[in-house]
């Protein structure tokens, strides 16, 4: 059965429509090289493209698969080296956020089991191992982001959605922030995760520390702004419409345009992820 995602809002509301058509979306690699800026198309526009994950490896990505008369969505990987296009999953359920898993080769991902549960399992690179929940009790999970140790921070779907912290184990999860966005992230050099949260109304950039156990707030974002990515330990960029804008945490007032990209999609740029001067990043269809 077919889990369809709500992506222009929160893309971990993962709500069953058999049959229903997922909205397409195109990936698409932007780059500063020796000849220039240059924009490239990843994937064409006749399906569901989401979620890219760029590594040094390639882009893991979420696609729309059909099978017999029903829609789905499996995990794929575009490898640089040989510019293949890999389904990792291709199983009867759906998958979605590939994540590199930081303790076994393999990546870790939300899955929306038959009984319509959302877990977090984990899919090793060996294909002779099979793929595992790794916790059992914590759901329904949307999105998540793996930190130092076995530290991991996650999207729990709610009224309202919550940012949990635990650890491997999934011992006693805790509550961090409410009402949260559905773009998380670790910036490995501070140490923090970051995400975004609605306070009375207005949508604000913030990390959180496990050190400390606190959160800080570092400047308001507009509120059409769904989802970023770190350029480096201290800039992000998202997208407002078709442009790309960065922001320094520690100069938050300054805001600058990165690169307009209405030339390659003239509608909406709604995920972004970026590697060592690499950008993936979807327009919407």
């Amino acid at each position: 059965m077919y889990r369809a995602i709500i992506h222009a809002l929160v893309v971990c509301c993962f709500i069953t429509h058999a049959h229903a058509a997922m909205p397409k979306s195109q990936l698409w690699l932007a780059q500063e090289g020796e000849n220039g800026f240059s924009v490239q198309p990843l994937t064409d526009t006749d399906a569901y493209h989401n979620q890219p994950l760029i590594t040094e490896k390639g882009v893991y990505y979420t696609k729309e698969v059909l099978a017999d008369g029903q829609s789905q969505t499996d995990l794929f990987l575009y490898r640089f080296d040989d510019k293949s296009h890999t389904n990792l999953t291709n199983t009867p359920e759906s998958e979605y956020s590939p994540t590199i898993f930081p303790h076994q080769k393999g990546i870790s991902t939300v899955v929306v089991e038959q009984s319509g549960e959302q877990r977090l399992w984990f899919y090793p690179e060996d294909k002779s191992q099979p793929p595992s929940r790794i916790f059992e009790h914590i759901k329904p999970v949307g999105y998540h982001a793996w930190g130092r140790n076995e530290d991991v921070i996650l999207f729990i779907l709610g009224e309202p959605h919550s940012l949990q912290f635990t650890n491997l184990s999934g011992h006693l999860p805790k509550v961090v922030a409410k009402d949260i966005g559905r773009s998380l992230a670790y910036n490995a050099i501070r140490d923090i995760y970051s995400f975004t949260y609605s306070v009375n109304g207005q949508q604000w950039f913030a990390t959180y520390s496990s050190a400390t156990g606190g959160v800080k707030k570092h400047f308001r974002l507009p509120n059409r702004v769904r989802d970023y990515t770190w350029f480096d330990d201290s800039n992000l960029a998202y997208a407002i419409d078709n442009k790309i804008f960065i922001r320094n945490i520690a100069a938050p007032k300054s805001v600058k345009l990165w690169r307009n990209l209405q030339d390659y999609c003239d509608t909406d740029i709604t995920r972004l992820s970026y590697y060592n001067g690499v950008l993936a990043f979807v327009c919407e269809r």
